[in-house]
Parts: structure tokens; C-alpha cells; sequence
């Protein structure tokens, strides 16, 4: 039951590295046998109400890691996504030397509308996740075209606010409801219970004032990054027994909920769910259908919020969310609801990585080259970015597109010479690594690029989207570096500064001789 296609990945590999890669295969081709065997015989089940089980098709992790272990070698482009030679010059020029983020606004502006011309049957409200990358210029830039904001925290709702984000604009679900939420509510913040104790603590406050709140939802499974499983944890899966985000679907089922919201004249208007990032779609599909029940359990709901996690292609062979083909049965669902309960319900969205992860390059310098020798030998190219710029890969294992330019920034100069190499970035730390093997971060990942000099500018595409906002900054007190934004003309505008080193210790205090 071995794929040709896994066959002909593990022969490669074997002939390619020698022993110590057949070893290595030898234990992945075991677990994604398995993987394979189960993938073709057997389903996953989503958690219905009371005796109704949702069959679901498994996700092939295989195809997942298979697709991106081919575009590791693949012949390399001779320009990013965005960004030729010039222009990533001029960038590097505006931020006044690199490591820098560059972001092409005639991207943004195109899955903006990509976004919201998703299927909906009684209107629609796309809420940009603002986690995933929240400079100011690209909130304004998605509140220009209408979408709203998505907030994680008290703080992300603070700063879309400073950025010009009207409150009403904003739903805040969060992990932890901050001390201020009910100043955020009264002017106008949506706010999301995601545990019973969030939703006991909405309903003292407002007790018996008929506060409009929104119920987030555990539905029972998750879907997210390299993980087949639905129950399962993994990094980017937030849904199922094994996350700690939402209400267990149970305490709705049971009327845990509604008692809580009827003990306090709390109105449900609002329900959400989100299962994970870089989700399944059949799995997304499921998951909203399902939703629809958690609506019938309060009469009062006007709109469902299914969250976001669409799939991106960093790289050749990963497919994205097709946004009209996975939203177009939920809108026939929503249709199918109206008819049942006479209430026409509005959908709400809310991308992120969509938005913005192709939209966005790290862009830095090859500052050293190291070679180790022998059989388990490698090329190092280090950057000076790394982990403090770019998480992902040390995080989750993930694969992100390479280009490499010349140092001199002109397209004439690119050379034709190809050689594999690791790549890592500057921080006193063996896990800053950038190319790891797909889906394990503990494992080194050659990558087929140009062959680099120092001084030389690698680009790291589809790094628009979790890196700005969610790099280990600071580490080694490296700087939080500049973000640099293309308009659709070709200009070149820096939306943040290169920070200076007093700021990462501008708050420490100075204690007296006597205690030290």
C-alpha cells in the first residue's frame, strides 16, 4: 500500500545521504507508512450532539511533508515573491541596512479582496487577526477596504485603537480576559467568553443588564500545521480535547452555558469558533456545519464567527485554501438554517496568514559561511536575522521559500551555480535553525539555493504572517528589526524604525551598591 510517490521520496533520500540518512528514513518511513495505510482505511470523527457522529476524511500528513521536501531541492528562483534584486536594495536602503521585514501592499490589497468576496448567504464581516502581524500601517491599510479586527489580548484591542481602529470594529477572544474588560465593553468592544469562568465573570459585572456577549466554542476537534490528528495537540491546532481554548462543546450541549447566561440576563449574540492555523478545509467545512447547532442552542444569536486558519502555499507543491470552493457549502448551510428557524445569521471570518503571509519577506544578509566536513558534513550560510526575526521553523519545523541575491543588488549579477546548504540564523542557540526539515524542528533540511558569498541578500518569503509578531526579539539583545512597506507604485516607506539597543533595557532599574 507504499505510495510510488513515498517510494520514490525515501530511494531518493537513502542514495542522496548515505547511512546516516537511511537510518533516519528508515524510522520517518515506518510512522508515515502507518500514516498511509490509515489515511486510505480509515476516518476521523468530529463529536456531534447526543448519538450524531460527523464522518470526516483524515488529513495525509505525508502530502503535507512530501510536497515540502520537494521544493527543498527544487532549481531556486531568480527573484522572491515580490522582490527583485533593486528592489530589495532600495528596501535595505530605507531601513538603513538589513535584517528587515519588506511588505508589497498590492498583495495585501489582493487577498484583502479575495477575502472578502467569501461565499456568505446574509452578509458578511471579515476581521483581520491582527496577532499575525499588527504594525499600524497594515491595520490601516485592511480598515481602508472595511475589515474589521480580530484581538487576542486587552493590548492588541489598545493598540488597534491607537492605530485608528474604531472599537465597535473590534472583537476581542483571548486566553486571558484582562482586568479592564468591561472599560473595553462599554465603548464598544466585542468580547468573547472563551471558559466558564470568562463568561461568570462578564455576567457579575453586568448582572441582569442584559449584556450582549459571544460564546466561544471548543467543537471537540482541531485542525492545524503538519498534524493528521483532529483530538490530538499539536502547535497550531486549537481545537479538541487536547486545547485549552473555548468552551468544551459539552457545557453547551449540557446547558451549562445557558444556565450561567440565564443566571445573569446575558444576551448570546455572538457565537465563534476556530479550530486552528493552516486547518483542513473538508475539517473547516465540518467544523462550521456543526457550529450552526451550537447556534440553535440560544434563540437570541445574530451572526457566527467561524475564525480563519485558511491554508497559504509557501512553497511549490502545498496548495492554499481555495476561499470560494470551501465557502460555498457553509453558505448553503447558513441557507438551510434560515429555512429551519426563520433566522438569517451573518458570517464572520477571521484570517490572518491568509491575509498577509505571502505578502510579507525577511530580507538579510549572509554574514558568514562554515563549512564542516566528512560523511555528516554541511554548508552553513548564517544570516544576520534569525530567530529573533523569523520563529517559525525553530518552532514548528516550517519551510519557508529562499532566494538568494547578490550583494551588489543588480538582477545582471545573479549567478547560475547551485549548491545545498543549511541555513541559520545569529543567536547563541543550535535550535536557530531556518531550514529544518519539514515539520521537525530538531532535524537539519538542506536547501538547493545559489551559491552565496558574504555579503550576499537572502530573502525569506512568506514571512509576512507569525514572524514581526511572534520572533524571539531581544535574544542575545539583538533589536527588534525595521519593517519597510512597497506601495503599489514601487515606492519604498518605513513603517517601523530600526530600534535602538537602549530601548531593550530602558526599563531596568538600577539597585543600590549596598544589595548587590
Amino acid at each position: 500500500f507504499m505510495t510510488s510517490a513515498l517510494c520514490r521520496m525515501l530511494i531518493t533520500s537513502c542514495a542522496k545521504d548515505g547511512n546516516k540518512t537511511i537510518n533516519t528514513t528508515m524510522r520517518f518511513s515506518h510512522s508515515a507508512v502507518i500514516l498511509a495505510f490509515f489515511s486510505a482505511t480509515a476516518d476521523a470523527w468530529i463529536p456531534g450532539p447526543t448519538n450524531y457522529l460527523t464522518k470526516l476524511s483524515s488529513t495525509n500528513r505525508l502530502s503535507h511533508v512530501s510536497a515540502a521536501s520537494g521544493a527543498l531541492h527544487a532549481t531556486p528562483p531568480s527573484s522572491s515573491a515580490f522582490l527583485t534584486p533593486e528592489l530589495a536594495s532600495a528596501a535595505i536602503d530605507a531601513a538603513q541596512g538589513t535584517p528587515l521585514y519588506v511588505y508589497d501592499l498590492e498583495k495585501l490589497q489582493k487577498s484583502a479582496d479575495e477575502c472578502l468576496a467569501f461565499p456568505n448567504a446574509f452578509g458578511l464581516t471579515v476581521r483581520y487577526a491582527m496577532k499575525s502581524c499588527p504594525n499600524k500601517a497594515i491595520l490601516q491599510a485592511f480598515h481602508k477596504k472595511g475589515i474589521h479586527i480580530d484581538a487576542s489580548s486587552g493590548y492588541e484591542v489598545k493598540r488597534a485603537i491607537s492605530s485608528g481602529i474604531p472599537a465597535s470594529n473590534i472583537s476581542l477572544s483571548t486566553q486571558e480576559l484582562p482586568a479592564n474588560f468591561a472599560e473595553l465593553a462599554d465603548i464598544g468592544v466585542k468580547i468573547n467568553a472563551c471558559s466558564l469562568s470568562q463568561l461568570e465573570r462578564i455576567g457579575k459585572h453586568y448582572a441582569n443588564k442584559g449584556m450582549k456577549v459571544g460564546i466561544r466554542v471548543n467543537p471537540g476537534v482541531g485542525s492545524g500545521g503538519f498534524s493528521s490528528s483532529t483530538t490530538t495537540f499539536s502547535k497550531t491546532n486549537v481545537g479538541g480535547p487536547s486545547s485549552s481554548f473555548g468552551i468544551y462543546f459539552t457545557s453547551v450541549d449540557d446547558g451549562t452555558v445557558a444556565s450561567i447566561v440565564e443566571k445573569y440576563g446575558l444576551v448570546v449574540e455572538r457565537v465563534h469558533t476556530h479550530i486552528g492555523s493552516g486547518s483542513d478545509p473538508k475539517i473547516w467545512q465540518q467544523v462550521a456545519l456543526r457550529s450552526l447547532s451550537f447556534c440553535k442552542a440560544f434563540d437570541t444569536v445574530v451572526s457566527l464567527n467561524l475564525g480563519g486558519g485558511y491554508k497559504v502555499a509557501r512553497v511549490p507543491g502545498e496548495q492554499s485554501t481555495n476561499l470560494q470552493e470551501c465557502g460555498g457549502p457553509v453558505s448553503d448551510a447558513f441557507r438551510q438554517f434560515a429555512e429551519e428557524t426563520g433566522r438569517e445569521l451573518a458570517l464572520e471570518i477571521e484570517p490572518g496568514t491568509y491575509l498577509v503571509a505571502m505578502a510579507g519577506a525577511l530580507v538579510s544578509t549572509i554574514q558568514d559561511i562554515v563549512e564542516t566536513t566528512g560523511e555528516d558534513g554541511h554548508k552553513f550560510l548564517k544570516l544576520d536575522a534569525g530567530m529573533t526575526d523569523v520563529l517559525r521553523p525553530s518552532l514548528y519545523g516550517a519551510v519557508h521559500p529562499m532566494t538568494l541575491f547578490p550583494g551588489s543588488g543588480k538582477s545582471e549579477d545573479i549567478g547560475g551555480e547551485e549548491e545545498d546548504v543549511v541555513v541559520v540564523g545569529h543567536c547563541c542557540e543550535s535550535g536557530d535553525l531556518m531550514t529544518p526539515a519539514p515539520g521537525e524542528p530538531e532535524e537539519l533540511g538542506e536547501r538547493t539555493l545559489r551559491k552565496a558569498e558574504i555579503g550576499d541578500t537572502l530573502i525569506m518569503d512568506g514571512s509576512g504572517a507569525y514572524c514581526s509578531s511572534m520572533s524571539t526579539k531581544h535574544y542575545n539583545s539583538f533589536p527588534e528589526a525595521p519593517e519597510v512597506l512597497l506601495d503599489t507604485s514601487g515606492g519604498v516607506h518605513v513603517i517601523r524604525k530600526q530600534q535602538p539597543l537602549e530601548q531593550i533595557y530602558q526599563n531596568e532599574v538600577e539597585v543600590s551598591e549596598s544589595i548587590l
